[in-house]
């Protein structure tokens, strides 16, 4: 199969920004074991504002543009390091992309984002791709990683989406505040009452949430792949998921794959 499989903040650090050592190395090993099972894989990462934010110290996300970008410089030096330092234990190279709306928008930047994943595919090559807050304007923003998962999708005509977040998939409430909240597994049309569940970003240093969520998902269905949303915490759910087995929220796309489907 080739997946693409997202990682939050949330999942990849603690509530100070600062890496959660021991769920990236469970993630990371959880990952080669999966590639070395004959699977592709491309990882889109966040974390690397939210990392830097840590290390400048900063209590919280910044929101002016230009310390964002900063934090972000200063996190993905990091996450990159502790990614390939990582993955190469298993003896798999990893490369790092970095994108902004306007590479997936523009018809020949596409094109070659296209031929450039490909071909890091045929070198048994792990993508770690992020968007590119250092350089992005407010105008080129993706938003948030889990459209970009999605998006990323429709370019490398992926079997499926993995999105790994702090909670276990989408609920007919909110499960922090309400006990009665009953997780939705399957979803197969994504309508106003759906998205009225949808809620804000789930930590200090995150940017994402459901409602960012359930945007990916109709990106991804829109283009005939099928998406999951499932909890981050223990990474070697993924194993699960790969076996079949029911975890999480699955969306599943009506009809076959569309390849180069549009941006929304």
């Amino acid at each position: 199969m080739r997946l693409v499989v997202k990682v939050g903040t949330s999942t990849l650090a603690h509530s100070t920004g600062n890496l959660n050592i021991r769920r990236v190395e469970a993630l990371c090993k959880v990952l080669s074991d999966i590639k070395n099972a004959g699977n592709e894989i491309l990882l889109v990462s966040s974390g690397a504002t939210g990392m830097g934010s840590g290390k400048l110290g900063l209590l919280k996300r910044p929101e002016d543009i230009s310390t964002k970008q900063a934090a972000a410089a200063v996190g993905q030096c990091e996450l990159m390091y502790t990614y390939d330092k990582l993955f190469q234990q298993y003896n798999h190279c990893v490369a790092q992309v970095l994108l902004t709306r306007a590479d997936i928008e523009d018809d020949s930047r596409r094109a070659n984002l296209h031929s450039t994943f490909s071909r890091l595919l045929d070198f048994r090559v792990l993508p770690i791709i992020n968007e590119n807050d250092s350089v992005a304007t407010e105008e080129f923003f993706i938003g948030e990683n889990d459209s970009l998962a999605a998006l990323v999708s429709t370019l490398v005509d992926a079997d499926l989406i993995i999105l790994l977040s702090d909670i276990d998939g989408l609920f007919t409430a909110d499960p922090h505040k309400d006990q009665e909240a009953k997780l939705i597994s399957r979803v197969e049309e994504i309508t106003p009452e759906l998205r009225a569940l949808g809620g804000g970003a789930g930590s200090d240093f995150g940017s994402g949430g459901m409602s960012a969520k359930l945007n990916a998902a109709q990106i991804a269905m829109d283009a005939g792949c099928d998406m999951i949303i499932a909890n981050g915490e223990h990474p070697e759910i993924l194993y699960d998921i790969m076996a079949g087995e029911e975890v999480g929220t699955r969306f599943v796309a009506r009809h076959e794959k569309k390849t180069g489907a549009a941006v929304r």
